[in-house]
């Protein structure tokens, strides 16, 4: 892999992403920030860049160091996180916070070996802070680069049954600029060997690609056979008082959407469940909502009523103009949308 070409090519279009040092800063001295790197990392994780953008300015304003995000309670943490799903990075960005406060002084390691002490940090982000913020030497491998190598060796299998061997590929090529190598590879993957176009002649792996050569890049990566994604379904309930504030309560601090904000669900099952009210009122039934999660998807029968707010006592009661800032999650906010609330 011509590691040169790629690192030029990078030079000269490097995207321009707020959690990023450019080649020209690193070249006059400028180092990558490794709290910034490690927060736009647990975000990209299952999301795109521009979904993260706007998350990740917001974060850095609230708690501009590792220091204050430490020191900022979960349940703020997990409000500004609310619409990025895959609640538990948040829970881990948390506590990884705290280790690297309480257990490092405030100072990341500055090695893939000692990253991967903290918690939530795995192989690929370890990886990647490592090579970004402190140039070691190891290849960083994401969806993005599975793509690129995919198609530039012409894999005949799913890229989940080659993994070693792409990483041992990649390896080879990492050169002494490891961080800018990296990134590069990252931007090739995002915008010129995409999902659904591949840009050859503009790309600097041009002449080693063997997808190119054969003349359909798009062919490769080769899909793994997807199995069925099992259904869940329940029933969502929707309580309102006499002055139309909404009852909340928080979620379990384990399973599934841990310690997120919701309306009161029956039990999500195979079979759609008798609904059981969870209050004396006049329900009425609203429609059906559809979420999928990674390993099933889950429909859920949205009831509402206005209810006597006696008894519901383990949650709160929000005003409908302070649901923006609760912290819930996509699935519920679709509840309440279901609803005929904001």
């Amino acid at each position: 892999m011509d590691s040169p070409a790629v690192l030029a090519w990078y030079d000269r279009h490097a995207r321009d992403l707020p959690w990023r040092v450019s080649p020209g800063d690193r070249r006059a001295g400028i180092n990558p920030d490794p709290y910034r790197v490690w927060l736009s990392e647990v975000m990209l994780q299952q999301t795109t860049v521009a979904a993260v953008k706007s998350y990740f300015l917001r974060f850095t304003s609230l708690w501009p160091t590792v220091r204050d995000l430490a020191a900022a309670p979960l349940d703020a943490v997990l409000r500004e996180w609310a619409g990025l799903g895959y609640y538990a990075r948040a829970r881990n960005l948390h506590a990884c916070a705290e280790a690297v406060v309480r257990d490092h002084g405030g100072v990341f390691p500055d090695t893939a070996a000692g990253l991967q002490s903290l918690p939530g940090i795995g192989a690929y982000t370890s990886a990647a802070i490592a090579a970004i913020c402190f140039d070691e030497r190891v290849a960083v491998l994401d969806g993005n680069l599975d793509r690129v190598l995919a198609r530039y060796y012409a894999l005949e299998v799913p890229v989940r049954e080659a993994k070693d061997e792409l990483r041992g590929a990649l390896q080879l090529a990492v050169p002494e600029r490891s961080g800018d190598f990296a990134q590069a590879m990252m931007d090739l993957g995002a915008t010129i060997c995409a999902p659904r176009a591949a840009m050859c002649l503009v790309c600097p792996l041009h002449d080693g690609c063997e997808a190119r050569a054969e003349g359909d890049p798009l062919r490769y990566p080769v899909k793994p056979v997807k199995a069925e994604r099992p259904v869940r379904r329940g029933h969502a309930y929707v309580m309102r008082d006499a002055a139309g504030d909404v009852y909340l309560q928080t979620r379990p601090a384990k399973g599934l959407l841990a310690s997120m904000t919701e309306v009161p669900t029956s039990d999500w099952a195979a079979d759609l469940p008798e609904p059981h009210y969870p209050a004396e009122g006049n329900w009425r039934w609203h429609g059906q909502v559809v979420h999928i999660f990674t390993h099933f998807r889950l429909e859920l029968d949205v009831w509402s009523a206005v209810v006597a707010p006696e008894g519901l006592d383990a949650g709160w009661w929000a005003a409908p103009g302070t649901l923006a800032g609760e912290a819930l999650p996509t699935l519920f906010r679709k509840v309440l949308a279901e609803a005929g609330l904001s």
